[in-house]
């Protein structure tokens, strides 16, 4: 199978292994949601995880491939935030684990700009 058509399938397990990480272990999740957010942070990790499993879902389906990495790529726009709450909340932790969580931040451009060439043609390329 070429490269650009396993693409849209490798971002389908990475967001279907992390919806299962949501429900496997949620207090590591609960703790990056931002106190602002209504309701109650394990509310908020489990629809992430819900989320993240639909898309997952959506994105190995060819015919609903497109509309999925469009909500994908907002997805990842939409959790950035939880992400800098997370560098925050580490900034006192032993290095290497303050450097993961900075490391994240960046992370996210790549994440969105896949979601986006997945979406532009369905294969992934950019």
């Amino acid at each position: 199978m070429p490269r650009s058509e396993r693409s849209p399938l490798l971002l389908a397990g990475l967001l279907a292994t992390a919806g299962v990480a949501h429900f496997a272990a949620p207090r590591q999740f609960d703790a990056t949601i931002p106190k602002t957010l209504p309701g109650s942070a394990r509310t908020w990790t489990y629809a992430s995880g819900a989320v993240e499993l639909a898309l997952a879902a959506g994105l190995a389906t060819r015919r609903t491939r497109p509309v999925a990495a469009r909500a994908a790529a907002a997805f990842f726009v939409g959790v950035f935030p939880a992400n800098v709450k997370m560098a925050v909340d580490w900034r006192h932790r032993p290095a290497p684990l303050k450097a993961a969580a900075i490391a994240r931040l960046p992370l996210q451009v790549p994440l969105v700009l896949w979601a986006r060439g997945v979406a532009r043609n369905g294969e992934g390329r950019s």
